[in-house]
């Protein structure tokens, strides 16, 4: 007994369609690799529906292509030919595609004394788009660090003067007398406050780089706010990290204006977005600082 042949229904035509910018799938489950690390990413594929008498795309098709990726690392030439793969799946109907990967990279990352080590995740994001033979890629990384309150230190550091005045009034204390001083509650009765604050980064990789530098750029970042979030601390961990913080005090601009010279010198981009978010401990709201160069698409 022969089958009967399924119904298209998509496959019908009429002039009452029309175009549509982008039409896909987004939420889609793929084991894939960043910076050879294994990640389990979330990926949104799509591509432009350009024939007007067209119902709709093959998406099917696209979802088949993503196995091109699955387990495997994500380079430029790669994302590249899954993109052109998408198109030549839809010849005559589309003449743009674009994918998107959302995941969390997972690193072991080094006590900042201690021989300790413990594992952080930085949620990373890949987009790609193609028109023809023109590949545009960003990458988007996100980095938590610690922020100190500039004013809540000069503030803080007020209220010692003052007690200190109270304590010795003109007296000059001996230094036996000023080191037990200092280690007494009351004489550093007030410390600034701090808040985890997060760093996003969106940076467009400039041609003929192959494989994303995540890592480099993850070092570059964290080097340059001197606070990164730790992992597994011992005490010495905990008072070099507070003497980071005492060292390294700033606002959301001063974050934002750091990140943005050290990526202007770091290889591999032609341009970014930064945004810094300061959670602060002293109010109910955030504090936020943006700044960008030579800025991508983000269609």
């Amino acid at each position: 007994m022969m089958s009967e042949a399924l119904e298209d229904v998509a496959a019908g035509r009429t002039a009452r369609y029309g175009t549509l910018n982008w039409v896909g799938m987004e939420g889609i489950a793929l084991p894939v690799r960043v910076a050879g690390h294994p990640v389990d990413a979330r990926v949104a594929a799509s591509v432009s529906l350009d024939d007007p008498g067209a119902r709709g795309i093959h998406m099917s098709r696209l979802y088949l292509l993503l196995e091109e990726l699955a387990e495997r690392e994500l380079d430029v030439s790669r994302l590249a030919g899954l993109l052109e793969g998408f198109l030549a799946s839809h010849e005559g109907l589309s003449r743009r595609a674009r994918i998107a990967l959302t995941g969390e990279l997972t690193l072991r990352r080094p006590a900042l004394v201690s021989p300790l080590a413990g594992w952080k995740g930085y949620p990373v994001a890949l987009r790609s788009w193609r028109e023809g033979n023109d590949v545009e890629t960003q990458i988007e990384l996100t980095v938590g660090y610690s922020s100190t309150c500039p004013c809540s230190a000069a503030l803080a550091r007020q209220l010692i003067q003052q007690q200190f005045d109270r304590d010795f009034g003109d007296e000059v204390p001996d230094p036996a007398a000023m080191r037990d001083w200092l280690g007494e509650s009351h004489g550093i009765l007030a410390t600034p406050h701090s808040q985890r604050s997060e760093a996003r980064i969106t940076a467009r990789l400039a041609q003929g780089v192959g494989e994303p530098p995540w890592l480099a750029l993850i070092e570059r970042v964290e080097q340059a706010l001197g606070t990164a979030l730790q992992t597994a601390v011992k005490r010495v961990d905990e008072q070099a990290f507070a003497l980071a913080n005492g060292q390294n005090t700033m606002f959301c601009e001063d974050a934002a204006r750091r990140l943005h010279q050290a990526l202007n010198e770091a290889p591999g981009i032609e341009g970014f977005h930064v945004r810094v978010v300061h959670a602060e401990s002293l109010h109910a709201h955030d504090a936020v600082a943006e700044m960008q160069a030579d800025w991508i698409n983000s269609d």
